[in-house]
């Protein structure tokens, strides 16, 4: 009993420093770079006992590199900016639209890559006219995230005060969260899974569904119809919902030959992973459109940074992320972005806006 008592507690311990290796041999190859220093915390109710063998390590190594002064480099943020545009061109692609995907195309979609699926005139007709972002490179964007840390952080105002605000998969914003996440919203996406199991994929009482996008006003909603062949019915439903309902959010398509070059891109960084979370999707499409932008919520460890306590997976429920996505070797390519002052990556509370 004793014997199988060890192995249970080697395996769990052999888990966790797994899941954060990638972490751990990033920052011994490199730590002289100069970051933010993160606002005073408040003492959470967890205990240091809660932490698991090694992460406590780990998690005061990014402290370390995290308490220096950030500051955006230009010559950084051109160079990542240019390559991205030469890759994925996200600015024209990333979105599906009835100039870059007419009527007669081929979409081959980038989950189940041997699928593809003819445009129709029907289908056509669901597609943006045009490509949905503004002409001229915005100046501040925000991108949400939905981990844990954002409670409690108070960032909701800093969050506001950006020019263009983007959230993942549909997160509550009102019944007090607007405080830590912030309430305005120019763009949303909403995984169909979400549209599976919380609105019996639209087959029934499609209400409830309209009611909910009412929160995020005339924002876009950005379906991934075209990731795998069983998204695209219930994503044409939302479409067709909304137009029903007279809605004001307005419905695009991931584009999946922009997120099958943005996989490729992100691997040829050192990035690899099965599937590219959203949070990096909509932070590479930031990159593109906006001057600078700045992260919220984006945190793949289960301990507070500063405190040490325990935190939910997403800061409104605990339910875990797929396996497919790899968040401590993203989590490492957005700090590492932030130490070369290319975005800025918000880690715990936010001080009062200085703007």
């Amino acid at each position: 009993m004793k014997e199988q008592s060890r192995y249970v507690s080697l395996i769990l311990t052999l888990l966790c420093m797994g899941s954060l290796l990638t972490t751990v041999t990033w920052y011994l190859l490199d730590n002289n770079v100069e970051l933010y220093k993160p606002p005073p915390q408040k003492k959470g109710p967890g205990k240091l006992s809660d932490v698991c063998k090694g992460c406590r390590e780990v998690i005061d190594k990014v402290k370390e590199n995290y308490s220096q002064p950030w500051k955006r480099q230009e010559d950084n943020s051109q160079k990542l900016r240019a390559r991205l545009r030469s890759k994925c061109n996200g600015f024209d692609k990333a979105i599906i639209t009835q100039v870059n995907t007419p009527v007669g195309s081929k979409l081959v979609y980038d989950g189940e890559r041997k699928r593809n699926l003819k445009v129709t005139k029907e289908i056509f007709s669901t597609f943006a006219k045009e490509h949905p972002f503004a002409t001229k490179a915005l100046r501040t964007c925000a991108v949400v995230g939905n981990g844990g840390i954002l409670n409690d952080s108070k960032c909701g105002k800093s969050i506001d005060s950006a020019e263009f605000v983007m959230r993942c998969n549909l997160p509550p914003l009102k019944n007090g969260y607007e405080k830590h996440v912030g309430i305005k919203t120019d763009l949303v996406t909403a995984n169909p899974s979400i549209l599976l199991q919380k609105y019996g994929a639209l087959n029934g009482r499609r209400r409830p569904f309209v009611e909910s996008l009412q929160t995020y006003g005339n924002s876009l909603l950005v379906l991934p119809a075209f990731s795998y062949a069983f998204n695209t019915p219930v994503s044409m439903r939302a479409v067709y919902t909304i137009e029903d309902f007279n809605s004001p959010a307005r419905p695009v398509f991931f584009n999946p030959g922009y997120l099958l070059n943005l996989t490729a891109f992100w691997s040829s960084e050192g990035l690899k992973a099965g599937r590219l979370s959203t949070g990096l999707i909509m932070t590479s499409i930031a990159l593109e459109i906006c001057d600078n932008v700045e992260l919220y919520g984006f945190w793949p460890f289960s301990n507070h940074p500063y405190d040490y306590y325990s935190l939910s997976n997403h800061y409104y429920d605990d339910l875990k992320a797929k396996a497919v996505h790899a968040m401590p070797a993203e989590f490492n390519i957005l700090l590492q972005l932030h130490r070369q002052g290319v975005l800025k990556l918000h880690l715990g509370s936010c001080s009062p806006l200085k703007r």
